[in-house]
């Protein structure tokens, strides 16, 4: 009867707000339940945005995390199309656009990140996308569509994840694709520069074009219409529409302003967060691309910008929010789908944090597992065309015990013998 009275807010209506708003009724909460987003789109999954929405093999439904229906049937007040602009912790209240002002007894923020922008002449230009919401992907799969009818030109700024399932897709449609990217191999910050290099192979096998080293200072147009695109080694590609795929930052300004503590810029920003979530003011949690969790395992404050964050994290942060014992200590996880290729990654290896890869199958033909290790520890491992080794791997990231790189590499012995 107590909880009859009290409104939990869900600030961020993608999949950690959905997720959490689901978690607090099955959990059993009885108050009011407030999801509010910017968009006007109910909560959807991102994967599909990049993967199989945007490369024509899944229909628009299907990126839903449920029927629009089912929040009215669970009791979820649905405030979209509405941003707050503004956060009082004093009073524990929410301003919306409109001026609505809601109280909350506690606060979720699952504001999720925002794709950076080129700082460059000719970004004004109507073939300049960028790809992170629906809207953007509803743009971008006819677009795509557009230039593989028409043999046009698609030049993506940026190597990592989103850059190359664009690619892939863009290829699939039959563009013409040219990434363009700084570091010396795709994913470079994140699998490094030997696994990078078979990501450069698959995509060079699919008629992709790279040009490392390099980045865009400039969109040349005309007419409002994009005719190429500039490097900075004075390169000059020709093209028809340019994605700016070169990262994203968390949507922490609300948070920054109401005085919430923020994790360091160096490692990605982002609202801080202990294990169980929790913000500096505990009556707030954060989730999702924002929250800069203190992560137990890992022993780094960490934030993740991936759906299985979103998936895990928003049903967490709900069951903190009820008072009960929450420590969040996942490994983290993501997917990715490139032409015949699936993979998962799970762990956190940055740049420098380990000494040693090990390649365990056969590379070549794109089936095999990578570790990355330190002092002979797995740090993360990452299955390519390889599947249902993703408990094992984790398993050997959580143990943290030294392992014979002779033995990881050996497909003859049992991965699970190595547990």
């Amino acid at each position: 009867m107590v909880e009859a009275h009290r409104t939990f807010v869900i600030v961020g209506a993608g999949l950690a707000g959905a997720k959490a708003a689901e978690t607090l009724r099955a959990e059993g909460f009885t108050g009011r339940v407030i999801l509010i987003g910017d968009e006007r789109d109910h909560p959807y999954e991102r994967p599909p945005l990049s993967k199989g929405y945007l490369s024509g093999k899944e229909e628009r439904d299907s990126v839903f995390v449920h029927e629009r229906a089912w929040y009215a049937g669970a009791d979820i007040e649905l405030h979209l199309g509405q941003p707050v602009t503004a956060l009082d912790r004093y009073a524990r209240t929410v301003r919306l656009g409109d001026n609505t002002v809601i109280h909350y007894d506690k606060l979720l923020l699952a504001t999720g990140s925002e794709p950076r922008r080129l700082d460059i002449p000719g970004t004004d230009l109507a073939g300049v996308h960028h790809l992170r919401r629906l809207a953007h992907a509803d743009r971008l799969r006819n677009v795509l569509a557009a230039l593989g009818r028409d043999n046009g030109h698609l030049v993506i700024a940026g190597g990592g994840w989103i850059g190359l399932e664009v690619a892939a897709a863009a290829r699939g449609y039959g563009a013409e694709v040219t990434v363009v990217e700084p570091e010396p191999t795709p994913l470079h910050q994140v699998v490094g520069p030997e696994v990078g290099q078979i990501f450069t192979e698959l995509h060079g096998a699919h008629g992709v074009r790279f040009h490392f080293g390099a980045r865009l200072t400039e969109i040349v147009g005309q007419d409002g219409m994009v005719l190429a695109a500039r490097t900075d080694d004075g390169e000059e590609h020709p093209a028809h529409d340019v994605l700016a795929a070169i990262g994203a930052a968390p949507r922490s300004a609300l948070a920054e302003a109401a005085g919430l503590r923020q994790g360091e810029r160096a490692r990605g920003g982002g609202i801080a967060v202990d294990a169980s979530l929790r913000t500096s003011d505990p009556h707030i949690y954060a989730a999702g691309d924002v929250a800069a969790v203190d992560h137990p395992l890992l022993g780094v404050r960490l934030r993740v910008e991936h759906w299985a964050n979103a998936l895990n994290g928003g049903p967490a942060a709900a069951r903190a929010m009820l008072g009960q014992d929450v420590t969040y200590d996942r490994v983290p996880y993501f997917f990715s789908d490139q032409y015949d290729v699936g993979l998962e990654y799970s762990g956190w290896a940055p740049p420098g944090s380990y000494d040693e890869v090990i390649i365990r199958g056969d590379a070549g033909k794109r089936e095999f597992i990578a570790f990355w290790l330190k002092d002979r520890r797995v740090l993360a491992g990452m299955n390519v065309n390889v599947w249902d080794v993703t408990e094992t791997i984790q398993g050997l990231i959580r143990a943290g015990g030294q392992h014979d790189p002779e033995a990881l590499a050996d497909p003859s012995a049992p991965l699970d013998s190595l547990l």
